[in-house]
């Protein structure tokens, strides 16, 4: 009997991870975007690299309510770590505060909640938006010769990384007071809206010479909409992105967008999971990881291939 119980603590010691597993919980919110979905799959792959760890997703599905609920039940299912890709970075609080209270580390991951300092027991893992802008519009501006009109295409009004994006846009703009925006409209971060919104543009009679737009999904959206219009893309009408996935590579390929801005979506995914990981191993940590923004062109788009 003393020799078995002998084995049996030998084994708890030699395989901790058998009686110390750690699940987390993940909301992100809306799987149906690709950078998203792309994300998420990188979240897994880790996963799967780091033995004991188990992932559990929820799709939020663009609904505030919903990942709130989502966030509560991970916290009544007793998830060691949370981690959460915000619907509304405006609307985060209660699921902090509730993560907070069950003492349950919670990473935000790509969106950054609207909090000045990260508060405790909480991480974040993303880019900052703002250089984002910057980079993508100091090329832009650049070919356009520093004059003409541009319309800007914006992700949805609730992120906040819409409105860090314009801002980077903006802000490079001072330098060009040549080039005045004369649009400047939501295509909710969709392919498809943005087909319709270049279209009533190029309908409109306004004479645009580029399009900035917040992500590559939106970019191509122009982009395809320029062409079926008669004109081209990257000759009649300038377009820039921002994320540099594989849809976004492969448009500066074609021509179709003459820069595009690189998040390393795999860095956000790996560096979340193992944060929380971290955090519930009560291992030191940095609360607030920002990875870089990374321009990509026609000349050096191979090297961003296969990530």
């Amino acid at each position: 009997m003393k020799k078995q119980l002998l084995a049996a603590l030998l084994t708890l010691a030699v395989t901790p991870w058998a009686w110390a597993d750690i699940r987390i919980g993940v909301s992100i919110a809306q799987v149906d975007d690709v950078f998203l979905a792309q994300m998420r799959d990188y979240m897994a792959a880790h996963a799967k690299e780091l033995p004991g760890v188990t992932l559990q997703f929820e799709d939020a599905q663009g609904d505030v309510v919903r990942q709130l609920n989502q966030v509560q039940n991970f916290t009544a299912q007793g998830m060691d770590a949370i981690i959460v890709n915000a619907v509304d970075t405006a609307a985060t609080q209660k699921m902090t505060v509730n993560a907070q209270q069950a003492k349950i580390p919670l990473v935000y991951v790509n969106r950054r909640p609207e909090f000045q300092d990260v508060p405790p027991g909480v991480g974040y893992v993303g880019s900052d938006e703002i250089k984002a802008g910057e980079i993508q519009m100091r090329y832009l501006a650049e070919k356009m010769g520093g004059k003409g009109n541009l319309a800007i295409m914006l992700g949805l009004l609730s992120n906040n990384a819409t409105h860090n994006r314009t801002l980077g846009v903006k802000t490079v703009l001072k330098d060009y007071p040549d080039i005045k925006i004369v649009e400047e409209q939501s295509a909710e971060w969709q392919r498809g809206k943005a087909i319709d919104l270049m279209s009533n543009w190029i309908v409109s009679g306004r004479k645009i010479d580029a399009v900035a737009a917040n992500a590559d999904e939106m970019a191509i959206g122009a982009a395809m909409a320029i062409s079926q219009a008669g004109m081209q893309p990257g000759k009649d009408i300038l377009v820039a992105g921002s994320d540099g996935g594989a849809a976004g590579l492969d448009a500066v390929k074609k021509g179709q967008l003459l820069v595009t801005v690189y998040q390393d979506n795999k860095g956000q995914a790996v560096g979340s999971i193992d944060l929380a990981v971290k955090m519930v191993k009560k291992e030191p940590y940095v609360a607030e990881l920002t990875i870089p923004y990374q321009q990509i062109t026609k000349d050096n788009y191979q090297a961003f291939l296969n990530p």
